[in-house]
């Protein structure tokens, strides 16, 4: 009896063995299959070893580009050249920056998700689901990717190399939509043209309300783009961001997202924030922007507004992973908020489950009653309503409701003048700032940073909110709810240092 069971065990542990095995050649396999190479980019300059200069006047300066911090608080970057030199420039540009990003947004994901169990979990499934991520984003952009990934940091390098995590980071928005318990994406935004603008021109504002974290959302950065192929322009973004997600050209073209309603992702494709700047560097008009549009193909829902200074036009372009389409106004305005609108789409059940059960279709109520109640459009018009923090005809609903169109959790709020090509960038705290103006006919013609580059005859003033008792209560709850949350899921007593 006890020599059947000596033999049972030895098989049992033969199978054990054969098992791990197996388990280590399939992981082995797996992470030679889910390791993405950087692109074959020739750096025989001497550019990589390079180091960043300080100016007379404390502005970072490499080969040729500019980085400064205005005295908004907002990190203003000038880039130019090719896409390897722009990338190594923006990475030693940043480099501090850059650090400190990757730090906030892996600490946020670990807030979240306290268990290391579910962390590997989440590591390994992001590494199979982006296992193709490179084959969907421009040779440019790889390559742009790539040079700032040289200044990453090896901290992480247990969740990728510096590059993989670069590449990755850039797909953070869209599997945002897969975590929609965490509210990461809820964006609102409008445009206004002819007789619903002030002096008939095209006017845009938008509200992203992408939210990792305070850490995550304290150095934003407008970065002004000379390429040398396409147009130069302006993106509203954080450090290592070579996608766009709010942005304007030199010809007036401007591109903002607005994530839709999607079912959870099982593979990549091209990034949103990728097929956005690939637009807003090739596209002079609303055809063009189409065009380009119409190649790539998303893993995700997403509405894409688009003005364009040489239409004097507003349209949105609604992609699915299998459908597109296009939602033009019959009048002179429209509104987007988290679900599509054109008649591609008007007939999809979860599409307009959607609609009707999230907080999308109030808030695009909200905002179509602000836009109606504020014409004929101007600037200042324009950040009272993307300031806005009450529900419909004005009800209180409680700051930070999620059917705000100020939802304070904004990581930026932009407003653009196309024709004009002038641009305002929200300041901390959120849209509650002042909001700064910037005129890229100027800069783009004379882009020294030496000095302040914003127009402060222009700049739009704080909102008054910001000195009110109301705001100090609700700074107050924001910083205790999550201890008084922890108390009460530990059902323990506070301790008076909690509450003092």
């Amino acid at each position: 009896m006890f020599k059947n069971v000596q033999i049972k065990k030895k098989k049992s542990g033969t199978g054990c063995l054969i098992a791990l095995l197996v388990l280590a050649v399939s992981g082995w396999f797996i992470s030679l299959r889910l390791h993405i190479a950087p692109p074959d980019v020739l750096d025989t300059h001497q550019l990589v070893k390079k180091e960043v200069e300080i100016n007379e006047n404390g502005v970072s300066v490499f080969n040729g580009c500019f980085l400064r911090q205005s005295d908004s608080g907002l990190w203003e970057i000038y880039l130019r050249g090719n896409a390897f030199d722009r990338g190594i420039a923006a990475g030693k540009l940043e480099k501090e920056l850059l650090e400190y990003q990757e730090k906030a947004f892996i600490n946020q994901i670990k807030k979240w998700i306290p268990s290391e169990f579910y962390l590997k979990f989440l590591r390994f499934f992001i590494g199979i689901f982006n296992r193709n991520l490179s084959t969907h984003i421009t040779d440019e952009l790889k390559e742009e990717i790539y040079g700032i990934s040289l200044s990453c940091s090896s901290e992480y390098n247990y969740i990728g190399s510096p590059y993989e995590r670069q590449l990755n980071y850039h797909a953070a928005h869209d599997l945002g939509h897969a975590m929609k318990d965490y509210r990461l994406v809820g964006c609102t935004s409008f445009a206004a043209w002819n007789d619903a603008s002030e002096d008939s021109t095209l006017i845009i504002g938008r509200n992203f309300d992408f939210y990792m974290g305070d850490d995550f959302a304290r150095n934003k950065t407008v970065v002004f783009y000379a390429p040398e192929k396409g147009l130069k322009f302006v993106s509203i973004c954080w450090a290592g961001m070579s996608g766009v997600v709010s942005g304007m050209n030199e010809k007036g073209l401007t591109i903002t997202i607005n994530a839709a309603e999607s079912s959870m992702p099982f593979a990549s494709a091209t990034p949103v924030s990728i097929l956005c700047r690939e637009i807003l560097q090739y596209a002079s008009t609303l055809e063009e922007a189409k065009q380009i549009a119409g190649k790539r193909k998303l893993f995700v829902s997403e509405s894409i507004l688009i003005g364009s200074a040489i239409d004097n036009l507003a349209i949105i372009i609604e992609k699915s992973p299998g459908k597109e389409g296009i939602y033009q106004s019959s009048g002179n305005w429209l509104v987007c908020a988290n679900h599509f609108q054109s008649e591609t789409f008007r007939n999809n059940k979860s599409k307009k489950e959607n609609r009707i059960t999230s907080d999308s279709h109030y808030r695009q109520q909200r905002m179509e009653e602000l836009v109606s109640q504020n014409i004929p459009l101007n600037t200042e018009k324009a950040a009272g309503i993307l300031r806005n923090k009450n529900g419909l005809s004005e009800a209180n609903i409680g700051l930070g409701n999620e059917k705000s169109i100020n939802q304070l959790i904004a990581h930026h709020s932009v407003i653009f003048k196309p024709e004009q090509k002038q641009i305002w960038v929200s300041t901390a705290p959120w849209q509650l700032g002042a909001y700064i103006c910037y005129d890229l006919t100027k800069i783009f013609d004379n882009p020294v940073f030496n000095t302040e580059i914003k127009n402060d005859q222009m700049t739009i003033a704080p909102d008054p909110f910001l000195h009110t008792a109301e705001y100090a209560d609700f700074l107050f709850y924001r910083d205790y709810n999550p201890i008084l949350k922890t108390i009460i899921k530990k059902k323990s007593k506070a301790k008076e240092e909690d509450i003092n």
